[in-house]
């Protein structure tokens, strides 16, 4: 019973942390929050406080509770009582309290310990508090106050950091890292050698964090120190605290006074720009990030949520998968009674009636169970907003992201599986492909604003994903160099531009000359290829230099069902995919061309298509030789079209795809084309083809 509350109580905590990240990203583009909006953050926070409080999880309860006072006075008094300065300030503190919620969620789903220390977050909330509870027309006199409460732990962590240092050190910065970032004294140990850049005389608090792991509890709970001699020198050091990965926020301390006295109040406005740089900045600075629909939904006043609410019921995905596998074997056992020997040569009206009728319940009860299964891509989608809002104001970059296509539906396990891959390409749009100054792109004719598009459509049997940038696009040459120096290409040979670009899905390549917080680390396009091509899809990226870079996914709909064709050779029996044939055709000796480079083809429609025997491919010892014995399967996917030389064709068939044992996928068979097997109706086996691995294969050994 335990499990079940848990794992129901993790569903809905998800669900509500991205409706309200939706909520965020659509008020942060209007500036405001509406008052519908504002009504569905107070629910929200009162749901998770009261689910978190019944569930144990305190930190969890605290925050929602504080952010639920908050809205409750924002809700009684409208917006008019947060100060217009103070918006860019409660927008980022509200995204990085749902960052604080994910990471805590993230450590229940794995059986770690909350954290113990939530006051840096809480301060921050109280201090909103007082400033929408103040004079909203007097926020200058706020600031000191923010600038006081907000300190308030460091200036108690930093007595004893100053006495255990060094006395000749008084002027420190407090640094924070990002909530769950995790190896805080590796994170400490490069924002140092980030600081040394511009300032070599300083000491830190804790020492030796590149030695010592056990630090980095005390840094995540109570920050990073670092003291320099004099206010010159603190002031020249900040760009390098700046520069350091994974920095939350970070704040001038000053440890020689008390922090009632009025000189630390003269650095309340450093310390509030240090905090939170986009509260500075101007209001186009934001990303115009297109209105969430699922924000929009979320919007909606709480009656219209119960009503949504009731018509939905979530189902443990295991429970379909038993589903599907039962609907799959009824399928067989249709085909098996339908296809019976024992009624060969007989006739049965009756019989045939009914199986026709069989035959539709059973297509009707596939579609239903596949049905349920399929989602639409709009959840995944939707979290690229934040990203590109998080990295906008990171790197100093203002981008926007347009969705196209997002109710497109896929499997649900596919949806898992390309949220990591799309958010990894996105990441290096922002990184890589937007260019570092808006002079450049203003100087190329673009618009001052760089843009991200994140599309998804269907193609019958797979979906395409599409993630392209304006940027500045993959400069060849520098990543051929790159490749030529790893040992990947030959110094002397001409590679394509297709090649080129494939380097970028090599293991450990990177064209990045510094590691930074998003890319560099060399695990790169590489992981893309591989977790696409886990659930049977493929990568692929085109670029023109100066106009921006294009990543292609790939993926099929399903694994599970599919309409196929049964082809024999030799004896044996081979599916291929309906949505993979354009047509069969006959053809004579004569018809056939032998071209030196491509072997044998064929002329249709004005175009000549290479011919693959199936006999030859599979190196066969049965089969027609003779081209007129036999049959043309003229097939096309993705950028390959090609005819497929085969004995006879059997018919359409529906067909349960059964994936091969893991024994018989360790000799490679997926690169010579098979992708699984099925059963038919009369107990045997069925080898499914993959046309574009066929044609890989093909070409690979004649």
């Amino acid at each position: 019973m335990g499990d079940s509350i848990l794992d129901m109580y993790l569903y809905e905590t998800n669900t509500l942390l991205e409706q309200l990240d939706g909520i965020l990203l659509t008020a942060e583009q209007a500036d405001t929050f509406s008052e519908d909006s504002v009504n569905e953050i107070f629910r929200i926070m009162h749901t998770i406080k009261g689910s978190s409080a019944m569930m144990e999880f305190s930190s969890l309860m605290t925050v929602a509770h504080r952010i639920e006072d908050m809205f409750f006075i924002v809700r009684e008094k409208g917006m008019a009582v947060v100060p217009e300065q103070t918006k860019p300030e409660l927008f980022d503190m509200l995204f990085q309290a749902v960052d604080f919620f994910r990471g805590e969620i993230e450590k229940v789903e794995n059986g770690d310990p909350l954290s113990q220390s939530i006051d840096h977050i809480v301060n921050k909330i109280n201090s909103l508090i007082d400033k929408i509870q103040g004079n909203p027309s007097a926020p200058a006199a706020e600031a000191p106050a923010e600038a006081e409460s907000a300190p308030a732990p460091a200036a108690e962590a930093a007595a004893p950091a100053v006495s255990a240092v060094n006395q000749d050190y008084p002027y420190g910065i407090h640094v924070f890292f990002d909530e769950g970032s995790g190896m805080e004294n590796l994170r400490a140990f490069m924002l140092i050698n980030s600081v040394k850049d511009y300032c070599g005389d300083f000491v830190s608090f804790p020492e030796n964090v590149e030695t010592d792991p056990s630090t980095s509890d005390s840094i995540a709970d109570q920050g990073f120190f670092v003291w320099f001699r004099t206010a010159d020198d603190r002031d020249s050091a900040i760009p390098g605290v700046k520069n350091a990965g994974s920095v939350r926020e970070y704040q001038p301390v000053d440890a020689t006074k008390s922090a009632p006295a009025p000189a630390p109040a003269q650095e309340a406005p450093k310390a509030e720009v240090a905090a939170a740089p986009s509260a500075q900045a101007p209001k186009a600075e934001a990303p115009a990030a297109k209105p969430a629909p699922a924000a929009a939904a979320a919007a909606t006043p709480a009656a219209g949520q119960q009503h949504a609410k009731e018509s939905l019921i979530s189902v443990n995905l295991s429970k379909l998968d038993q589903l599907l596998a039962v609907v799959s074997e009824i399928v067989i056992t249709e085909s098996m009674v339908t296809a019976s020997p024992d009624l060969k040569g007989l006739r049965l009206d009756n019989f045939t009636k009914s199986a026709r009728d069989l035959r539709k319940l059973t297509d009707d009860l596939q579609d239903v169970s596949m049905s349920l299964r399929m989602v639409p891509v709009s959840g995944t989608f939707q979290k690229m907003n934040r990203i590109v809002r998080d990295m906008s104001k990171k790197l100093g970059k203002r981008a926007k992201l347009t969705l196209i296509g997002e109710d497109t539906e896929v499997d649900k396990t596919i949806v898992d599986a390309i949220g990591d891959p799309i958010m990894h390409i996105v990441r290096n749009s922002m990184d890589h492909g937007l260019e570092e100054h808006e002079a450049d792109r203003v100087a190329a004719g673009k618009d001052p604003v760089g843009e991200v598009i994140l599309s998804a459509r269907h193609t019958g049997s797979e979906v395409i994903i599409e993630i392209k940038d304006d940027g500045q696009g993959v400069d060849l040459q520098a990543v051929l160099n790159k490749a030529i120096r790893q040992g990947l290409a030959a110094p002397d040979h001409d590679y394509s531009q297709k090649e080129i670009l494939n380097f970028l899905m090599m293991p450990g390549f990177s064209t990045n000359t510094e590691v930074t917080e998003y890319s560099g680390r060399g695990v790169g396009m590489d992981v893309v290829k591989k977790n696409v091509a886990d659930v049977g899809g493929t990568v692929s990226i085109s670029s023109e230099w100066g106009k921006g870079m294009t990543t292609t996914l790939k993926i099929p709909l399903t694994m599970a069902i599919m309409d196929g064709m049964e082809v024999s050779v030799g004896g044996s029996m081979f599916t291929i995919p309906i949505n993979s044939i354009q047509s069969s055709l006959k053809v004579t000796a004569q018809d056939v061309i032998h071209d030196p480079a491509q072997g044998e083809m064929v002329k249709i429609r004005d175009n000549f298509y290479p011919i693959i025997r199936a006999k030859e491919l599979f190196q066969m010892e049965k089969g027609y030789e003779n081209i007129e014995d036999g049959i043309l399967m003229w097939v096309e996917s993705g950028e390959h079209s090609y005819c497929l030389f085969v004995d006879e064709l059997l018919g359409e068939q529906q067909i349960v795809v059964k994936p091969l044992p893991n024994y018989v996928n360790s000799f490679g068979v997926k690169n010579y084309g098979i992708i699984g097997c099925s059963i038919l109706g009369d107990g045997s086996i069925s080898i499914i083809l993959d046309v574009i691995n066929v044609y890989t294969a093909a070409h690979n050994i004649f």
